[in-house]
């Protein structure tokens, strides 16, 4: 509940910063040393390749990992877009590159990146938005699924009531943390 009150509270003085102007110069270096873009080679890459979102991309890294690309959750999860193996092997035949690469090698931030990025494209094609996609990047496809036919959950195309806390704060700080890539990097 506090990160999430203090990026609510960072955005809303980015936000206003930026309306008088005040995050040139030293202002914004400090917000962009606070969220980064790192890998930003691979990521401008990827996000190319599948249709992507810089900033949807970089919040997911930002919010999963922390930039750390040797980072392992307690399922398994492993590198900056944290990919179960089972994951990676759905993603291994469906980008069609079935040899080559294995679970170890998920620690490899160009690797990560581009099966995190397809990854969230073809959620986000199979869902219909972003915030669909990210339950479904959280919680499993199936989960999502289910949550999307539910008129309790859902009006059939958006994903209102998240049940899961865990899937929900993670929606909504990935949604907080994309906002504020889209104002600290605009084009």
């Amino acid at each position: 509940m506090v990160l999430r009150k203090t990026a609510s509270l960072l955005l809303a003085l980015m936000l206003l910063a930026g309306s008088f102007g005040l995050l040139a110069g030293s202002g914004r270096a400090f917000y962009r040393s606070a969220y980064p873009r790192r890998y930003a080679e691979y990521v401008e890459r990827s996000s190319r390749e599948f249709g992507m979102d810089e900033a949807l991309v970089y919040a997911v890294i930002y919010t999963e990992s922390g930039f750390d690309p040797q980072v392992q959750s307690s399922v398994g999860a492993r590198g900056l877009m944290q990919i179960t193996e089972e994951t990676f092997l759905w993603l291994r035949g469906r980008m069609g590159e079935g040899g080559g690469a294995s679970y170890e090698d998920l620690y490899d931030p160009e690797l990560n990146i581009r099966c995190g990025t397809f990854l969230l494209a073809e959620l986000t094609r199979e869902f219909g938005s972003a915030e669909n996609a990210l339950c479904a990047y959280h919680a499993g496809w199936g989960k999502a699924k289910e949550w999307l036919a539910s008129g309790e959950y859902s009006d059939g195309e958006r994903i209102h009531t998240i049940p899961y806390g865990d899937t929900r704060r993670y929606v909504d700080k990935v949604s907080r943390t994309r906002e504020i890539y889209e104002t600290l990097y605009k084009k």
